[in-house]
Formats: C-alpha cells, sequence, structure tokens
C-alpha cells in the first residue's frame, strides 16, 4: 500500500507539467467584414482583395493595384504591444529581402518603417534601407479593438511573390533607434496577385528562441527537480530510486545542455540579455561538475563518501536554484507570452508541496523507528 501511495503521489506530480500555448487571438477583424478604420486611411480602400494570411497569429491581408505603378496593402493583426511586419522577397528567403513594420509608441503615435532583412540579427535589419518604394505621407499603422492596422503604398509594377510575416515579442516597441528585436514568430506565404489566391502562411519551424527556452525549461528546469525527489524520498525503492534518479538527471542535462548551445546563437543586444547568458554558463559549469562527481564517486564504505555528499547535494541544489531563477529572467528578457510564466509557476508550486509532503512522511517515519 505505502508503494501505491508513493507511486500515485510521483505520477500526479509528473503529470502537474503542463504545456503552454499562446491565449486565442483577437478575430475583430474579417475578410467579410467592413474594413473599420478605412476613413483613417490616406489612400482608397475599395475593391480591396482579402485573405486570411497568417491563421495561427490572427494576420489579415488587403492590397489592391490603384495604379500602374501603384499598390495598396493594410496588414491587420491583434495588437500584443509589439510590432508587426510584411516582408517581400523574390525566391521566399528572409535573407536580402525587404519589409516594411510599424507598431504603436507607448505615448500614442504609430510608426511605419521599410527595413533591409540582412540575417537574422537585429543589427542585420537595419531602418530606412532596402529595395521598397513606400509612398511618402502615405503610411500609417493604427490601434483599434485590440487590433493593429498597417497600411502603406508600395510604388513597384508588381510586388514580389513570397510574403514574409513575423510579429514581435508581446509588449516590446523598438526602442529609439528603430532596430527591430528579434520576432516572437514569423511564418511564410504565397500570392498570385492577378487572382488573389494566396498560400497558408506556414511557421518556419519552431522558433529557434523557444527551442532554447523549451529546452532548458524542461531539462534544468522541470527533470532536475523531478531527479532531486527520486534520490531523496524513494530510496525504500532500491535501486529504482538510483536508476531513475541517474535518468532522469542524464536526460535533464543533456537537454539542458543542447538548449544552452541554441542560445549562443540567438541575439543577444536585448537588455539583460548578458546577465541571463552568464547564469547559464553557471549553470553548465555546475552540471558539468556533476557528471564528473558521478564519474568518481567514492565507494559507500569510503572515508570520504560523506563529503563527497555533500558536495554532490549541494551543488545540484545550487544548480537547479540558478536554472529556476534564470528561466524567469529568460522568460523576461523574452518577452515571452505570459502564459509560460504561469505554467512554469504552476509546476513549481506542486513541486513544492509534494516536497513537503514527502518530507513529512520521511520525518514521520523516521520518528517511527
Amino acid at each position: 500500500m505505502e508503494r501505491n501511495n508513493t507511486t500515485i503521489c510521483l505520477a500526479i506530480f509528473l503529470l502537474s507539467f503542463v504545456n503552454f500555448s499562446s491565449p486565442a487571438n483577437s478575430q475583430s477583424d474579417s475578410c467579410s467584414s467592413q474594413l473599420s478604420v478605412s476613413n483613417l486611411i490616406p489612400f482608397d480602400t475599395a475593391s480591396f482583395h482579402c485573405f486570411s494570411a497568417w491563421n495561427s497569429e490572427g494576420f489579415i491581408l488587403r492590397y489592391a493595384q490603384s495604379g500602374q505603378n501603384l499598390w495598396n496593402f493594410v496588414l491587420s493583426a491583434p495588437d500584443a504591444g509589439s510590432y508587426i511586419s510584411i516582408g517581400f522577397s523574390s525566391d521566399g528567403r528572409m535573407d536580402g529581402s525587404s519589409a516594411v513594420a510599424g507598431w504603436i509608441t507607448s505615448n500614442g503615435p504609430g510608426i511605419v518603417k521599410r527595413y533591409y532583412l540582412g540575417g537574422k540579427s537585429s543589427r542585420q535589419c537595419p531602418p530606412d534601407q532596402g529595395s521598397l518604394q513606400l509612398v511618402a505621407n502615405n503610411s500609417l499603422i493604427v490601434s483599434q479593438s485590440s487590433r493593429l492596422y498597417l497600411a502603406f503604398q508600395l510604388s513597384t509594377s508588381q510586388p514580389a511573390p513570397h510574403l514574409i510575416y513575423a510579429v514581435g515579442p508581446s509588449n516590446s516597441i523598438p526602442s529609439s533607434d528603430y532596430y527591430l528585436s528579434t520576432h516572437q514568430n514569423q511564418a511564410s506565404a504565397s500570392i498570385n496577385y492577378a487572382t488573389g489566391v494566396a498560400s497558408n502562411a506556414g511557421s518556419r519551424g519552431f522558433p529557434a528562441r523557444r527551442w532554447h527556452g523549451l529546452l532548458t525549461m524542461l531539462g534544468w528546469g522541470v527533470l532536475m527537480p523531478v531527479g532531486v525527489i527520486m534520490a531523496r524520498y524513494f530510496k525504500h525503492l532500491d535501486p529504482l530510486w538510483f536508476y531513475s534518479h541517474i535518468s532522469i538527471q542524464g536526460i535533464g542535462f543533456v537537454l539542458g545542455l543542447v538548449g544552452i548551445i541554441a542560445g549562443f546563437n540567438l541575439d543577444d543586444n536585448l537588455p539583460n540579455a548578458d546577465t541571463h547568458q552568464a547564469i547559464g554558463i553557471c549553470i553548465l559549469i555546475c552540471g558539468s561538475l556533476q557528471v564528473m562527481a558521478f564519474l568518481i564517486r567514492p565507494d559507500k564504505s569510503s572515508k570520504i563518501r560523506r563529503y563527497w555528499n555533500w558536495y554532490h547535494h549541494y551543488v545540484g541544489r545550487a544548480a537547479i536554484a540558478l536554472a529556476v531563477a534564470n528561466i524567469f529572467l529568460g522568460l523576461s528578457v523574452a518577452h515571452e507570452d505570459r502564459s509560460w510564466t504561469v505554467g512554469y509557476v504552476i509546476f513549481l508550486v506542486v513541486w513544492v508541496i509534494a516536497s513537503l509532503l514527502l518530507e513529512l512522511k520521511r520525518r514521520m517515519k523516521k520518528d517511527d523507528l
């Protein structure tokens, strides 16, 4: 009965780690409804082609050719306190293409800029450059009913057929130098301007920043604490506790290592990114010391085993404490959706409660002996 109770407790604890998902996007705009901000746009909004450009992010694109070398565009998307952008590419690749981005500043006015997309980092995408020719004084971005409307005119005989959509980190807008922070998500699609038929925008895989966050969170922030519970409270299940402990910790270390390596390729120009990276390196060092300690652990009968145990316990706990703090710092640096933070807090609360209950049970058993 005791073994069944502890097994059920562990199962409930493991199931507490929930998937994180973004809240549903606002759908107050659609192609079947009238353009609600048409009176604010400085060009004709009649006879637009309209299609759902990026379903997962709620992007809707309207466009029309209004002259021999003049094209009108209106991109709408949920207002998450970030920038939205649309790029035009001749071959479907981001590198070497040009884009238009817009956002609402904290004091109200909207800003629209064109960009040359020279690479994946912020500094490789300079503002006021690129091949797009925006018609002067005919670009704007407004927010209405929790949606952004980015309107602009292009002077060109034919826009590039491949479109690249991007949305910036939530609640984060570009600074006064107008450089864009690394996008939170990105997708691409192709379009036939004559027929108005467009392919569905598909995200370009899971963003690298989220792979970094997910791997390190799962490895260092979830599996490592679970492994500690196995070692401290399940030793009566010998040798299951030992093999479970080293397996969970080993998988956690590998996932965390891969996540940290992935993090080195990310944009480090964000505020507090250097601190986040430095703490990550400290965690990696602590984890590597734990692996080395496991490989050279003395026999249980050795006189120095007690000192090895102290070292193993406290270095491991320091690594986990740093990992938890760095996960919250990383979520803040990336301006990640609040659901990630809420989900991880729920896991930690359940982990703490489970640890307290198991610790109480452990002490009660000691008192009975």
